[in-house]
């Protein structure tokens, strides 16, 4: 009985281990989804911002710099992101959203906040509309999301937008 036991043990820890699930894997919890959080392309046009605009912008001698958050996965944010813009967090994740709120706490409510994503589709982006829509309930009035139409790459990379690589 107890080699039909140790046996049993055994074989389900190897397949444990063959499907990806070590201790350290079962005991983590999983980001936490935000419930119905909508896509970057519900938000009007009016709080959207070009990604050569925001260049030019970033680029200026003169005028208001904004704090340029990126709020989506941080393995995207680690390969290349926009110079001078910080993590965030993922917006579609409660944690994100926790971490987006610390980022912006000592910051003045009319402060230009401009929030990027950049990991897919701008109608499939599920982390860019829920951070701006926890700014705006935080009482920031001047926050834009720069218009991603189809990722990073495509759309900031490629055409020579300056860009940061790696940490």
């Amino acid at each position: 009985m107890r080699r039909l036991h140790g046996a049993l043990c055994l074989s389900l820890g190897i397949g444990l281990l063959a499907i990806g699930l070590t201790e350290n894997a079962i005991s983590k919890k999983p980001a936490a989804p935000v419930a119905d959080a909508g896509k970057a392309a519900e938000l009007a046009s009016a709080v959207q911002i070009e990604p050569e605009a925001l260049a030019k912008m970033l680029q200026a001698s003169k005028g208001e710099k904004p704090v340029v958050l990126h709020v989506g996965f941080k393995n995207f944010y680690d390969q290349a992101k926009i110079p001078g813009s910080d993590y965030a967090g993922p917006g579609s994740k409660l944690e994100g959203l926790d971490l987006l709120r610390k980022r912006v706490s000592s910051l003045q409510h009319k402060q230009l906040i401009v929030l990027y994503c950049g990991c897919c589709p701008w109608d499939k982006c599920p982390n860019a509309k829920p951070a701006y829509d926890e700014l705006r309930a935080m009482g920031f009035t001047n926050v834009k999301v720069v218009h991603i139409a189809d990722n990073f790459g495509a759309n900031w990379v490629n055409p020579g937008l300056p860009v940061s690589k790696g940490e």
